[in-house]
């Protein structure tokens, strides 16, 4: 992907925006205690709540046809979804 937000294409900035988020919670991951920490949890909420009306708004720009919305807001979901799992699995180990 190119750092030139021009030349980027709305799928590719939202792809990229999803990455960063999916690197934030990883980062956050290693800091915090996910299985007991309610603020782990406000902030994968936040910043989904925030993609997803970023993805709606592009969806109803007819920059992205509303399925493939769907389909980056569900991708990032459940990649965020593996990420706390892997965590409580490794939680639940010690």
């Amino acid at each position: 992907m190119t750092d030139d937000p021009q030349a980027m294409t709305a799928s590719e900035l939202l792809q990229d925006d999803a990455d960063r988020i999916e690197e934030l919670v990883n980062k956050q991951r290693v800091s915090l205690c996910l299985s007991q920490c309610p603020a782990f949890e406000e902030v994968v909420d936040t910043q989904v709540f925030g993609y997803s009306k970023e993805v709606m708004l592009a969806v109803r720009l007819h920059l992205i046809p509303e399925k493939h919305g769907r389909d980056l807001v569900r991708d990032l979901e459940q990649r965020l979804n593996a990420i706390y799992a892997d965590s409580f699995d490794k939680q639940k180990k010690k």
